[in-house]
């Protein structure tokens, strides 16, 4: 086990700096450049070098990219070249806001899906099954930023329930917190949970028609022992890879649906910093994303022993 771990967190290790090369390298292949951008194209040639000569950009690359790495190693993700703050001051500003909005869709996503799921699977061919399925073909095809828009016409305009900009601190009010990121929270959380009880049907079913439970159920095993005890166990695995690698829609869901609502999470902060091309904040933003990420997947992956004891580790069991 200890063996298996320590070869996932070298790999994810691996990855991290694969992703923060390439970010670092294909931010500056795109045409133009920060410069420009905080002094506009008016600005004279003395004028550009010498804010280039300020910010460090005229130093050769591969020397801005081992100062940079040796400052990620340390979590230190330099400052804003547009606003000279601190990225972690950034950063720490906007990640409640995004971290809010993706546990609420977690949270909504996992209640939804697993329940729908079951009841799906163990009513094939009923009138809840046909509707579940449709309802969760609806879900997989409409984007998370589409569902806030009818979510906020709907419940903040047409019957001005809740509020549809902005974002509440739980600083101010649990209440007050979870009406600013409930409909942003249901429009991530919808879409995750039509592909997670998807799965949770198709795997669950594929279960329960598997001999060992047709024999229980001949043997007259009850219902309920034959599903929570036995096909349960076996159900959840794919599943749990699905919603942990699902979570990648998640993030980007939360990105797109910040913006439909005017909260200024980690996606406005994104999208912002890459007008600005502001190198330092569009660097740790994708580096925090892709962390998140990456080390779900492996968190993921050591869930499963929890799951069923008998899976091995690296072909050993």
């Amino acid at each position: 086990m200890r063996q298996y771990v320590a070869k996932r967190v070298a790999h994810a290790m691996f990855i991290m700096w694969l992703v923060a090369t390439t970010v670092f390298f294909g931010l500056r292949l795109i045409p133009g450049g920060p410069v420009r951008t905080m002094l506009g194209q008016e600005a004279t040639p003395k004028a550009v070098a010498a804010l280039r000569a300020k910010l460090g950009l005229n130093q050769p690359l591969y020397v801005q990219y081992f100062d940079w790495l040796k400052e990620m190693l340390t979590l230190h993700f330099g400052q804003s070249l547009s606003t000279g703050q601190p990225v972690s001051t950034l950063v720490s500003q906007a990640a409640p806001k995004t971290l809010s909005i993706a546990i609420l869709a977690i949270v909504i996503g996992l209640g939804v899906a697993v329940p729908t799921g079951i009841l799906s699977a163990t009513r094939k061919g009923e009138p809840m099954d046909y509707a579940a399925t449709v309802t969760a073909f609806l879900g997989v095809s409409m984007p998370a930023f589409f569902v806030g828009i009818l979510l906020a016409l709907v419940f903040g305009v047409w019957l001005n329930l809740l509020p549809v900009f902005g974002y509440t601190p739980p600083s101010e009010g649990i209440v007050p917190w979870l009406e600013s990121v409930l409909l942003p929270g249901i429009a991530v959380g919808l879409p995750y949970a039509a592909v997670v009880m998807r799965m949770m049907r198709s795997s669950l079913l594929e279960v329960l028609n598997e001999p060992y439970m047709r024999t229980a159920r001949a043997k007259g095993v009850d219902g309920r022992v034959m599903l929570f005890k036995h096909a349960l166990q076996n159900a959840l695995i794919p599943v749990i890879t699905v919603a942990g690698i699902q979570l990648a829609l998640v993030l980007v869901g939360s990105v797109t649906v910040e913006l439909v609502f005017g909260i200024q999470g980690l996606g406005r902060l994104l999208v912002d910093s890459m007008l600005d091309r502001n190198y330092p904040v569009t660097q740790a933003v994708i580096l925090i994303v892709a962390a998140v990420m990456v080390f779900t997947n492996l968190a993921v992956d050591l869930v499963y022993t929890v799951i069923d004891p008998r899976i091995g580790y690296g072909g050993n069991q």
